[in-house]
């Protein structure tokens, strides 16, 4: 066993889903010319909304009929607000393969209580059979497992002529992977993730489908204020003009803009989706030369660029009961933490145990490759303890 410290660490130790990284070159001095105090309604904090609207529709390519609204309490605000205002008109196939869309599951069954839902669950590292989802229904999904680094390949399996709408939590997708807007009718995400925002806002993007929907269809259930979207029938548009629902922190919209302005300096959502997966193809050929890790996606196709989750294969720690190889992988996390190399790579608390790479496009490659040797120095040292 070697007891030598690899020769370089990471410049930026920051490899954890949330918070995410910053992006490179990002300081204190990015936010000098946020509107602080003053209020969202005020033409200048109005301004900067609407800004951030037009400049996520630039980058990401988003149809000018769609609808794009920047909404409370982070990507989790954004699909409850979808699921509550929007469920119910028809039966609902919920697709499941990691915590965050069983979370949703768990919503639309046990709060909501809607009667007709088909639950399709796949174990972490697998997705459910696409082929069997029945699309005269609504379809609730994430397009990327941030839990479970299983993606969808692409939108081909959800057809044009859909009878129900398509609600897809895209929180660790977004700026990373193409989404495909025709396939998509509800779609949200949070500031945090692949541009390494600030946290507490969430981002609402509706075809007119969905809207259709909205002014069509009166939910059963009483809405909370935060939850309504329209008034009278009717969609109220100032949430996707810059007149948010409540009371938005103009210091993380400046931060979110900061953050658009780089990813269009950089050539937008090309540049940004080519990071992330020259970011993934570090960590790919590390771990094709590496005999005690593997990624927990099965098929290289639906393996995220994001959100890395990786295995531990070794046949000793593979041994191990379920409990004791937990608290391995925890281990090695911790003391890489304590190294100063990895803030928060251990898998998330409810899929198996193992490492969490966030790889996004704030990442920068060669952190990844100065990471690399220190993960096989950290594993030596948890199994030599053994």
């Amino acid at each position: 066993m070697s007891t030598t410290l690899p020769a370089t660490r990471p410049n930026n130790p920051h490899f954890s889903s949330g918070p995410c990284s910053k992006r490179p070159g990002w300081s204190l001095d990015s936010l000098k010319d946020a509107a602080l105090g003053r209020s969202h309604r005020a033409k200048i904090g109005k301004t900067k909304l609407k800004d951030a609207i037009e400049q996520t529709r630039e980058v990401l390519g988003i149809p000018a009929n769609y609808k794009i609204g920047i909404v409370p309490a982070s990507d989790t605000g954004a699909v409850e607000m979808a699921l509550w205002s929007l469920l119910g008109a028809r039966g609902v196939d919920m697709l499941v393969w990691e915590s965050f869309g069983k979370g949703w599951a768990t919503d639309v069954t046990k709060q909501l209580k809607l009667d007709d839902v088909r639950v399709m669950e796949a174990d972490y590292g697998t997705l459910p059979n696409l082929a069997d989802v029945d699309f005269a229904r609504d379809v609730v999904f994430t397009w990327n497992g941030t839990t479970s680094g299983v993606c969808v390949p692409n939108g081909d399996w959800i057809p044009a002529d859909r009878e129900g709408l398509t609600i897809c939590d895209a929180t660790s997708a977004a700026f990373a992977q193409p989404l495909e807007w025709d396939k998509l009718d509800v779609t949200t995400y949070s500031w945090q993730k692949v541009l390494g925002g600030e946290a507490a806002h969430g981002m609402l993007i509706l075809s007119p489908r969905a809207v259709e929907r909205l002014e069509s269809y009166v939910p059963a259930w009483p809405l909370p204020k935060i939850f309504r979207l329209t008034k009278s029938g009717k969609l109220i548009n100032g949430i996707f003009e810059g007149a948010t629902i409540n009371t938005p922190s103009m210091l993380c919209v400046e931060d979110y803009l900061d953050a658009l302005a780089w990813a269009k300096e950089i050539g937008g959502l090309d540049a940004l989706i080519g990071r992330a997966n020259a970011n993934l193809a570090v960590l790919e050929a590390w771990a094709e030369n590496t005999p005690w890790v593997d990624f927990l996606a099965k098929d290289k196709a639906t393996r995220s660029n994001s959100s890395v989750c990786l295995t531990i294969v070794d046949e000793t720690v593979a041994a191990l009961d379920a409990d004791a190889q937990a608290a391995f992988a925890k281990a090695l996390v911790s003391r890489l933490d304590k190294e100063g190399v990895a803030f928060d790579i251990g898998a998330y608390r409810d899929a198996p145990s193992g490492l969490r790479i966030w790889a996004g496009a704030t990442v920068e490659a060669s952190d990844l490759e100065a990471l690399t040797p220190w993960l096989d120095w950290a594993f030596e040292q948890e199994k030599a303890s053994l």
